[in-house]
């Protein structure tokens, strides 16, 4: 029985690391990712005019104007990391459309990645905006004894963002393959394509809710 990494199947080592298909797959998303934003960039500054460089400026404005309405602020930083988290989520939606490929998100290890992520980003978001004695200073609010609560409260919304994307992608993945294997590639196409849809959903909530996360660990306490 070949051994299991986080209900993953390790397919190979490297050295002493084990390695899945969904790191593959993660691996393999990452970098055309890189390649697609590397493309982007080239051309938005050497061919301005051109379709790719307003594809790129269209890219930016759209995520741009999502963190300025759900943070409350604009920040080039925020949108650089709330773009890359929906590429990514949108993109492992898509390649789980592909033949023999489940899509990454549709793993524990991988949203929960993600989620912590998001949880780490946090309040170094709030520390660098505010310094890290203003942003402390409101787990402690309005009690010293409200700080289990808030703490659990940061920790609960990681959790939650985690098994939702998981839960959502899993059902959805799952269920597509058991009509292919049960009647074939056309008759599940219509559910397809609504897996597709769930998936680029999800990848918009999950980005949403960073930013909101985000967003309010940089501006609590500024009207105060």
């Amino acid at each position: 029985m070949k051994p299991h990494l986080f209900g993953d199947e390790v397919v190979a080592r490297l050295g002493p690391f084990p390695l899945t298909d969904t790191m593959y797959t993660s691996v393999a998303i990452t970098l055309t990712l890189v390649l697609v934003a590397a493309l982007l960039g080239h051309a938005t500054v050497h061919r301005p005019r051109g379709r790719l460089a307003a594809l790129g400026r269209l890219s930016w404005r759209a995520v741009d104007g999502l963190v300025t309405e759900t943070a409350g602020k604009s920040s080039p930083t925020l949108t650089v990391f709330a773009g890359s988290l929906f590429a990514f989520i949108a993109a492992c939606a898509i390649a789980g459309q592909l033949p023999s490929v489940r899509a990454p998100t549709a793993s524990m290890s991988t949203s929960s990645a993600l989620a912590v992520l998001v949880f780490l980003c946090v309040p170094v978001a709030g520390i660098r905006a505010r310094g890290w004695k203003d942003y402390l200073r409101d787990y402690f609010r309005p009690n010293p004894l409200f700080f289990p609560l808030h703490l659990i409260s940061e920790l609960s919304r990681t959790l939650a963002l985690s098994l939702r994307l998981f839960g959502n992608m899993m059902s959805g993945h799952l269920l597509v393959a058991l009509l292919v294997a049960l009647t074939g590639l056309l008759v599940p196409t219509p559910l397809m394509a609504l897996d597709l849809f769930i998936g680029l959903l999800q990848a918009y909530i999950f980005t949403v809710l960073t930013c909101v996360y985000i967003g309010a660990a940089i501006r609590v306490g500024e009207d105060t």
